[in-house]
């Protein structure tokens, strides 16, 4: 069985959760990171969502590429299904990105789109309506602002920028409470 690529642009980046052979940075044409799904699961509930990152039409985004060894890809998928499909507000879809100081030419890999005739699908919001949601949510992976602020810390060590992330993340830094002396 052939080797699988997952291509990771939010928290897949920073904490994927499964077995892989390498991580490489990576690009994808054709759609970009976009804080624009309500999540009812992992960062909010269907009655006071929070957002996550979904992978949008247009533009380009970086992130990481990982190579999981073919005896893995099937349990790997199987997780990815488990963790990503919780609500299938994301399009299982295959994709070529290309790897940095890799082979010339791309490599597919396994990556989630989101499916914008979702429910959960939230397009584009004000930075206002964006921090109300983000900082009123928390789901079964934690409290929302932890996964944005996470995603802009992995994303800067990476040296990738992501200009509405950064704004958001300084706006949630700003009204986090002082740790208590």
């Amino acid at each position: 069985m052939q080797d699988l690529w997952v291509f990771g642009y939010g928290s897949l980046m920073w904490r994927p959760g499964f077995e892989f052979e390498e991580a490489v940075p990576a690009l994808l044409n054709g759609a970009h990171r976009s804080l624009c799904i309500y999540s009812w699961v992992h960062r909010g509930t269907e009655t006071r969502p929070g957002l996550v990152l979904g992978l949008d039409r247009g533009g380009a985004c970086r992130g990481m590429a990982f190579r999981v060894a073919g005896r893995n890809r099937d349990s790997v998928v199987a997780y990815l299904r488990e963790r990503e499909q919780a609500t299938m507000v994301y399009l299982e879809a295959h994709r070529r990105v290309r790897l940095a100081g890799g082979p010339a030419e791309p490599v597919t890999a396994l990556t989630y789109l989101v499916d914008r005739a979702h429910p959960q699908y939230a397009g584009v919001l004000s930075l206002e309506r964006q921090l109300e949601l983000v900082r009123g949510g928390v789901g079964q992976s934690g409290a929302n602002p932890d996964y944005v602020l996470n995603t802009v810390d992995h994303l800067s060590e990476l040296g990738i920028r992501d200009r509405g992330l950064e704004e958001l993340g300084r706006h949630l830094r700003q009204s986090v409470p002082a740790a208590a002396g």
